[in-house]
């Protein structure tokens, strides 16, 4: 009895966990699962990128909002700047350069995303279309042709969702369906995420990152996305022309028919006042 008390007492305390210590078990199986989640959310992204621990991160909604000035950048509170800049995000560009963005948000055809993309490929202008998984599965040659002509895809989830509003493996579910339902198709691995209908938490943006993607708001949009409220191209030009300043990340929906007849004179005209067009790669 003495010699298996004894070898049961060698082992406890070889182990390093007697049954005081249990919780190292815990811990050890803890930070292995935390390690392994870590290196594979990496997949998509620089592995230098810090991941987030998401646990006690404030999950509240925040809906994106700006206040646009008349040829001056638009304000955005700083806090929500830093938590942008922690969680690798952006929604402008350069503020002194004189480089623009164009990003469109795609949920669905009404009709006017090839004309949209003759225009841009006209003039030789390069965008980021955010797209949905319905855009996805009923416009995939178009989805082709974006790719093909040297556009970015976004990642706008699969069923436009407020991310704040899902768990953690819906919000993961919504992103990585996307991003390879576009893969399939196009070869191309997403990079950016642009959440959906601009609804985001300090949650939200820390696991996008550590998914490995960018979070991509906007600098400048307009009520655009109505269908039934469509007022013209010179409506649309006079919204958009006197915001546009350096840096700007304009968010136009493709739905618009006055986006799509006042893209061209867009295009022109900014140029014409010195704006180059850029790609969003350039900021993230």
């Amino acid at each position: 009895m003495k010699k298996i008390i004894f070898l049961l007492t060698a082992m406890l305390l070889f182990s390093g966990c007697g049954a005081k210590n249990r919780q190292c078990e815990n811990t050890e199986s803890t930070e292995k699962a935390v390690n392994e989640t870590a290196e594979k959310k990496r997949d998509n992204t620089d592995p230098k990128r810090e991941i987030f621990v998401l646990d006690g991160l404030d999950n509240t909604l925040i809906g994106w909002g700006i206040k646009k000035n008349e040829g001056a950048a638009p304000e955005v509170p700083s806090d929500i700047k830093e938590m942008l800049k922690k969680y690798n995000g952006f929604y402008m560009g350069d503020e002194n350069s004189n480089r623009i963005y164009l990003t469109f948000d795609e949920g669905y055809e009404n009709g006017y995303t090839a004309d949209i993309l003759d225009t841009l490929k006209k003039n030789d202008v390069k965008a980021a279309f955010f797209v949905t998984g319905a855009y996805v599965e009923r416009e995939a040659e178009l989805v082709k042709r974006m790719a093909k002509e040297g556009h970015i895809i976004g990642n706008h989830s699969v069923n436009h969702p407020s991310l704040p509003e899902i768990g953690d493996k819906e919000l993961e579910k919504e992103l990585k369906e996307l991003d390879n339902m576009v893969e399939k198709i196009t070869g191309i691995k997403m990079k950016y995420v642009r959440p959906p209908k601009g609804e985001y938490s300090e949650r939200v943006l820390a696991h996008i990152s550590n998914m490995g993607y960018t979070s991509v708001f906007w600098s400048f949009a307009y009520l655009d996305w109505d269908v039934t409220m469509q007022r013209g191209a010179d409506y649309a030009y006079n919204q958009i022309m006197p915001y546009t300043v350096g840096g700007e990340v304009l968010l136009l929906h493709a739905v618009s028919a006055d986006n799509a007849d006042v893209l061209d004179r867009f295009i022109k005209d900014a140029r014409s006042k010195g704006f180059e067009f850029g790609s969003i790669d350039e900021i993230g």
